[in-house]
């Protein structure tokens, strides 16, 4: 058995996308369905691409049905967690572009943030936490993850 990739339904496809790119995941193929009115777009972190070629890489699938919007409970989906190498830096490039940071990296190793579809994202520092620093050891929880 392999893991192949978690499917994840989203209302609009290009603010997903645009939302995926800020934590350096990106797409890697694209199908479209005219006759039963979706798209279905596959993404792989940035440094997987020789994983995804073999076919050794868990994959995003996110479905955009074409007249389907409103779907509710994305937290029982759960989280998608992905490791960076700078928790910090991502962070700060996600507040710059106006993402909410759900639960900061107060410890220096561990965020959540949402998708626009109201997923769970969970961040892990690479290696060890870094050094708590402010702003963000200050900075409190926003909504929920």
């Amino acid at each position: 058995m392999r893991y192949l990739h978690t499917m994840i339904r989203v209302s609009d496809l290009e603010e997903s996308l645009n939302f995926f790119k800020l934590l350096d995941i990106h797409e890697v193929s694209r199908k479209e369905n005219e006759q039963a009115r979706f798209t279905l777009v596959f993404l792989s972190a940035t440094g997987d691409e020789k994983l995804v070629e073999n076919a050794k890489s868990p994959l995003i699938e996110l479905t955009f049905n074409w007249d389907e919007k409103d779907y509710d409970g994305g937290r029982n989906f759960g989280h998608l967690a992905f490791e960076v190498d700078d928790i910090y830096a991502v962070c700060k490039r996600l507040l710059q572009n106006k993402i909410i940071i759900n639960r900061p990296p107060r410890d220096g190793r561990m965020a959540f943030v949402q998708s626009p579809d109201q997923i769970s994202i969970e961040l892990l520092q690479k290696g060890k936490p870094l050094p708590v620093i402010s702003p963000w050891k200050e900075m409190p929880n926003q909504g929920t993850w």
